[in-house]
């Protein structure tokens, strides 16, 4: 376990990810027992039901708002100390997984949740818990510096490789592939094979610099990947969020 150790003690010690640590287990578990709760009372089993207060149904989003405001608030104040860092990673963890996981309703505003709407939800959540994860393994822009703290080369070359990987990113962005843009400001090689690629065919750079025939061609593209991928992604989003009612 020495590469473990080395880890542990780099990125999470040294670059002081503890917090963000401790705030991806609590986001990544909290969604896990909701979803697996919320599942429970659509299948009526178990001791879970709806809650209501004066007639209103009480979505979790609403308890997830307000921890998710108290651990902003109390990480400003922390500034840094513990035990209130650890705290404010805890409830902000906490609070925008329950936020998160009712994403679709609050952008549909209407209960979206069990719809195929609603697995918006469930993207919204892959997709924050995969570049928190990523942040927390990934290698800290600190300990990269730190290697060269007396050759001003090495810095300048870590600086220019950041700001060229940046502009990839919103030209992978510009190119409509969203996901793969939030995944690739940690995973760097997928932001430099989605921005050489071809552009969504609705998207800003195509209509900006795509002739009609390669229009035609990133449709066909674009045609294909969905075909594909998309029945991939909706079992995913089937087995993480359940079998939407009109799926």
């Amino acid at each position: 376990m020495g590469w473990f150790d080395e880890w542990w003690r780099l990125e999470v010690i040294g670059a002081q990810k503890g917090p963000l640590l401790l705030s991806f287990v609590a986001f990544v578990v909290t969604f896990t027992a909701t979803r697996t709760i919320t599942r429970m009372i659509r299948a009526g089993r178990g001791p879970f039901h709806n809650v209501s207060a004066g007639g209103v149904h009480l979505h979790h989003s609403t308890p997830g708002l307000i921890l998710l405001v108290a651990g902003a608030f109390t990480a400003v104040g922390a500034v840094g100390r513990p035990p209130w860092a650890y705290l404010a990673a805890l409830l902000v963890g906490v609070g925008a997984s329950l936020m998160l996981d009712e994403f679709a309703m609050i952008f549909h505003l209407k209960d979206v949740y069990w719809s195929q709407e609603g697995q918006l939800s469930v993207n919204m959540v892959t997709l924050a818990a995969a570049c928190v994860g990523l942040a927390v393994v990934g290698v800290s822009p600190a300990n990269v510096a730190g290697l060269g703290d007396t050759e001003r080369w090495v810095r300048g070359g870590v600086a220019t490789l950041l700001v060229v990987h940046l502009l990839l990113v919103a030209v992978t962005a510009l190119k409509g592939k969203y996901p793969t843009a939030l995944v690739g400001l940690f995973a760097w090689p997928v932001t430099w094979v989605a921005a050489v690629r071809l552009a969504r065919p609705t998207s800003p750079w195509a209509r900006w610099f795509y002739s009609p025939a390669k229009m035609a061609c990133a449709a066909t593209r674009a045609k294909d990947f969905d075909r594909r991928w998309g029945p991939v992604r909706k079992r995913w989003d089937d087995v993480i969020g359940g079998r939407p009612t009109n799926g």
